[in-house]
């Protein structure tokens, strides 16, 4: 048995399709049905079990002189009337008498229909009921065709969602500024929004000063159930679109089957025109069987001819009315380009300005949707809207991403500013800009970030960070920026992740670029102008430079601050830096220098120069040093330099030297002329001893010489008696002497990996120097006595 369930997907197909079905189609639908119907009566009246009456023709046999007896041809009924006796006799044939009367008449009529009767009238029915099946066949064939009933199928079920998804009553009332009107009662007390003013942005990106009220009542009338379904769909569109938008098989199939049911339509206007005079009220018959029944000749009548004839007339009509149908059909085929669907009126009247038309076959089901009910379109329209994804994004991200959330992720940056870091979230939540105190805003790997007007709800914002986050912005929030954020630091994989908008910040400060200049970038780059930057004092560039880029030449007169890092490509000055009369703090590191550049020597209010990890053997041209009168940091740490010159004492202001990872053998008296030196780093180098006249250090609080070759550390450096850190790891030094208690601000001490075999009680003089401080072997520390490293334990602890 088969159960009744079984025929359901019979039932429900119809109605799933009808939005494909234009007029035309369903018009001619009716014309099949009206065929099946003539085909059905005509099938129905075959069935009859009389379908053709036959009488036997009456002979006249006319009297003549030169024949006794002639036959004429047959009368035209049966009728008993008397001969003329004037004229002619007429002889009357009688037929046999088997007895069997009925049988012999039912036989005469069975063998009349079938010798007698033309074929198209016997089986005109049939063939209306299997053209009329073809005609259907043809009509829904593009529905059921392997190739083109998946992307059929899968579109429609989509459509549907798409139709009755809460999410696109919400989009669409969204843009409008309206709530949906089953909430309306609820909210007589919320006034609707003002959307008189213009917006240059997608309407689904409005600014959430603008949109709160409507945001909020989308976000309230949508759960989380029916947020996930509208999520799901907008990936089941784009799916849709790549799976039906390559191909144009839908196209020549519909074309295909209405040329075929065209032709077919000719053919039976064709045959059926020529056969339908066949069709006749009376009939002759001619059957040998007088030796049975008396009779060969028979007068036959068909009752159903006349009905059948006018059925026949009828078909004609309605397949000639088929066939109109499907030369228009041909008509709007072929006179418009159904491989192309603008959804022009559609962006016109919803406002979704990034709606993108689509093409192919996707193209011709808008087409054909259109012709049952463009509101169709126009809803499933919102799901190919970007912008309309991102609102729904938005909304489910405000949902996750509370207030109380984001205050959780706040800390203070090394800046000492309040900072807010999201990293890869699928958008920037509006919840942000609730959090009045914040003062960095840090955005990492965010796609697609909009910033709002509302942005200038955080009154207390400096700083800026984009790290791999294409973000565009609003006119307001621009408006904002230019008067608020003072540090913008910007981190690049791509053109995209450079905002053009940030050359127009008229009160940046500070700007920090990073990333590789690819040839796109490259392209694009140049266009970009530093020109309004007035404010700009600081930048820095962590890329591949060749040369000092153009951008930071045009505002070389205003620049305190240039930092470049330029991930060991070399870096070519020449002239570029003598325009930074303002400069003070220069880095070029990792920028393959061979040599220290002429250029810096004009750069008369330089106060920090670092050139870390480059090519230096050789830094003679310290000796032109000496204009530079403010210079008081040097780092040339992380180079190739083997002798430190003589002349470095003509740095009479230098309070920071930087000279480590180096290949430094000794060190020349000069060097400790320079008495404002505070800072001297010479770790990592060669270096086998102090010279005495360190003790000229007076001011010397941090001093390094660990990983070198040092044997013996001179009394002398124990009158640096402001001396705080003292770093002698791995050397050779074998024992320390009593006079590190002179270092009463002595307060980190590092003698590991020396072969010292105790350290001097002295160091209970220190009264700075703390056990965490004192960094020691654990045997070497327990020389102290008990009470030392009990007391330096305790302070530790307090």
């Amino acid at each position: 048995m088969i159960p009744v369930t079984e025929f359901r997907q019979f039932s429900e197909q119809q109605p799933a399709f009808r939005v494909l079905k234009p007029w035309w189609d369903v018009f001619m639908d009716y014309l099949s049905a009206a065929m099946l119907m003539i085909g059905g009566f005509g099938c129905t009246l075959q069935i009859m079990p009389v379908k053709i009456l036959c009488l036997p023709e009456r002979l006249q046999a006319v009297y003549n002189s030169s024949d006794n007896n002639t036959f004429h041809s047959m009368a035209n009924n049966l009728s008993a009337s008397a001969p003329n006796p004037t004229a002619s006799a007429t002889a009357e044939i009688k037929g046999l008498k088997t007895n069997l009367d009925i049988q012999q008449y039912n036989f005469i009529n069975y063998m009349c229909y079938e010798l007698a009767i033309p074929w198209y009238t016997k089986y005109f029915p049939y063939l209306v009921l299997l053209h009329t099946l073809f005609f259907m066949i043809c009509s829904n064939f593009w529905f059921k065709y392997p190739e083109s009933c998946s992307k059929i199928e899968l579109f429609i079920s989509v459509l549907w969602k798409c139709f009755d998804s809460p999410w696109t009553t919400r989009a669409l009332c969204i843009v409008s500024g309206e709530e949906p009107k089953e909430k309306h009662s609820k909210k007589n007390n919320v006034s609707k929004p003002n959307i008189s003013q213009p917006v240059t942005e997608t309407p689904l990106l409005k600014p959430v000063a603008e949109t709160s009220i409507v945001d909020k009542a989308a976000a309230r009338d949508l759960d989380e159930k029916e947020r996930e379904q509208a999520k799901a769909l907008f990936e089941k569109v784009k799916k849709i679109r790549y799976h039906v938008e390559g191909s144009i098989i839908l196209i020549v199939i519909y074309v295909n089957q209405t040329i075929l049911k065209l032709l077919h339509s000719l053919f039976l206007i064709g045959y059926n025109g020529a056969l339908v005079s066949e069709i006749q009220f009376t009939v002759d018959c001619e059957v040998d069987i007088e030796d049975v029944t008396g009779y060969n000749n028979f007068y036959c009548n068909l009752p159903m001819a006349p009905l059948f004839s006018k059925m026949s007339f009828f078909y004609l009509c309605l397949v000639g009315v088929y066939g109109l149908c499907c030369l228009y059909t041909l008509y709007w085929l072929l006179h418009r380009s159904l491989k192309q669907y603008s959804f022009e009126y559609v962006r016109v009247e919803t406002g979704i300005n990034d709606i993108p038309d689509v093409k192919n076959d996707l193209a011709f089901l808008f087409h054909m949707i259109d012709q049952y009910d463009p509101l169709y379109s126009k809803r499933f329209a919102v799901f190919l809207s970007e912008a309309s994804e991102n609102k729904l994004k938005q909304l489910n991200l405000n949902n996750e991403w509370t207030v109380e959330k984001l205050r959780l992720k706040l800390q203070t940056n090394a800046s000492n500013r309040l900072e807010l870091h999201l990293l890869k979230l699928p958008g920037l939540p509006d919840t942000v800009f609730e959090i009045t105190e914040l003062q960095s805003l840090k955005l990492e790997s965010i796609p697609n970030v909009m910033i709002p007007a509302a942005i200038a709800q955080l009154n207390n914002l400096q700083e800026l960070s984009l790290w791999t986050c294409p973000a565009k912005i609003h006119s307001a929030a621009l408006a904002f920026l230019k008067e608020n954020v003072h540090s913008l630091s910007v981190k690049f994989v791509g053109s995209p992740h450079i905002p053009q908008w940030m050359c127009d910040l008229g009160s940046l400060e500070e700007l920090n670029l990073t990333g590789l200049f690819t040839p796109e970038i490259s392209k694009h780059f140049p266009n970009y102008s530093f020109k309004k930057l007035k404010s700009l004092k600081h930048l820095v560039i962590n890329s591949n430079l060749t040369s000092i880029p153009q951008y930071a030449v045009d505002i070389s007169a205003q620049l305190q601050k240039l930092s470049i890092d330029n991930n060991e490509i070399k870096l070519v000055t020449r002239n570029s830096l003598k325009n930074m009369a303002n400069l003070m703090t220069l880095e070029l590191v990792n920028c393959k220098l061979d040599q220290i550049p002429n250029s810096i020597f004009s750069l008369l209010a330089l106060k920090e120069l670092d050139l870390k990890n480059n090519n230096l053997k050789s830094i003679q041209e310290i000796a032109s040093f000496q204009n530079l009168q403010k210079l008081s940091i040097l780092k040339l740490w992380h180079n190739s330099i083997t002798k430190i010159p003589d002349h470095i004492s003509k740095l009479a202001n230098l309070e920071q030297l930087y000279i480590s990872h180096n290949n430094i053998g000794d060190l020349p008296h000069d060097l400790f002329l320079c008495c404002k030196l505070r800072h001297l780093e010479l770790s990592n180098n060669n270096i086998r001893s102090i010279p005495h006249i360190i003790r000229n250090l007076s001011n010397l609080k941090y001093f390094s010489v660990s990983y070198n070759r040092i044997e013996t550390i001179p009394d002398e450096l124990y009158f640096c008696q402001k001396l705080e850190t003292l770093n002698l790891r791995h050397n050779n030094i074998n024992t320390l002497s009593p006079n590190i208690g002179n270092l009463a601000q002595l307060s980190c001490l590092d003698v590991k990996e020396n072969p010292i075999g105790s350290l001097p009680l002295e160091l209970g003089s220190c009264q700075a120097l703390k056990r965490n401080g004192l960094s020691v072997e654990d045997r070497l520390f327990e020389t102290l006595p008990f009470d030392i490293r009990d007391k330096m334990t305790k302070e530790q602890m307090t």
